[in-house]
């Protein structure tokens, strides 16, 4: 009855619609446009909700708040501090010691970096085939196929999702470290420091690679048996990617639900 008379109401109180805020955010297991909590809310101004989360997100800085208020994908998420990622890797245990394995992090990155692009493409910067890790980033729904590229053959063209983004507690691709930070001319050499990198970050600040949702983003390979690489892929149909979720970058991973990368040990190259 009182959120009736709540949503009845034209307008709603600074204070209120920062409470409506929070406890949307604290049920959501992903993160939340302004758009739809524009829709939500019911309240247009979309300019007025950014200046209640922004204000709800200091509040929770300034006070040091276990949880913090973040942007990620494109929308907001309540999520796990990382200092306190040890303590939500026991409560998880093995659910959160995947790891993605090197090969699948160096693709990944170069999809990253440089989508679209074939396999082929991807094959030419690592200068080995990519198989197995397409068909690892693509079950975990960290890579998809957006269309085709316009030259003989038609290859299938692959770039990062937004489930790339969450896990790795990105707001959008231009959060990714700068290539030249690396220093390095080699695209392949600076994709593998950037997956190196990711690792180590991640690991120690429990955010999206372990489960960045990544587990620690990306943390120590579990006991879980492991799967047979693929034999070959199709030349033209990409394989059709399981509905397996992913996991949540720790750093942004939502206060209830933190996952792992998981790692495919049939990735061998």
């Amino acid at each position: 009855m009182e959120l009736n008379i709540l949503f009845q109401r034209k307008t709603m109180e600074d204070a209120e619609l920062k409470k409506v805020l929070e406890t949307l955010l604290f049920i959501t297991d992903a993160p939340l446009p302004v758009s739809r909590l524009s829709q939500l809310c019911e309240i247009k101004n979309t300019g007025r909700l950014n200046a209640a989360l922004a204000e709800l997100k200091s509040s929770y800085d300034a006070e040091g708040r276990a949880l913090q208020l973040m942007q990620v994908a494109g929308g907001w998420q309540l999520a796990t501090r990382p200092e306190h990622g040890l303590w939500v890797r026991k409560l998880y245990h093995n659910k959160m010691t995947v790891r993605l394995t090197q090969a699948a992090l160096e693709t990944l990155c170069i999809v990253a970096y440089k989508q679209p692009l074939t396999r082929a493409e991807i094959e030419a910067i690592r200068g080995v085939e990519v198989i197995g890790p397409l068909e690892t980033l693509t079950q975990r729904k960290l890579i998809t196929v957006v269309g085709r590229r316009e030259s003989i053959g038609r290859p299938i063209l692959y770039a990062t999702t937004s489930e790339f983004l969450r896990q790795f507690g990105l707001n959008s691709l231009d959060d990714l470290p700068k290539l030249e930070t690396f220093n390095i001319e080699n695209p392949a050499l600076a994709a593998q420091s950037m997956a190196v990198d990711l690792v180590e970050e991640d690991s120690l600040s429990g955010s999206a690679a372990e489960g960045a949702p990544p587990p620690d983003p990306v943390q120590a390979a579990s006991g879980e048996a492991p799967e047979a690489s693929p034999a070959a892929e199709p030349a033209d149909v990409p394989a059709e990617a399981p509905s397996a979720e992913g996991p949540v970058a720790e750093t942004g991973t939502p206060a209830e639900a933190p996952a792992a990368v998981s790692e495919e040990p049939g990735d061998k190259n």
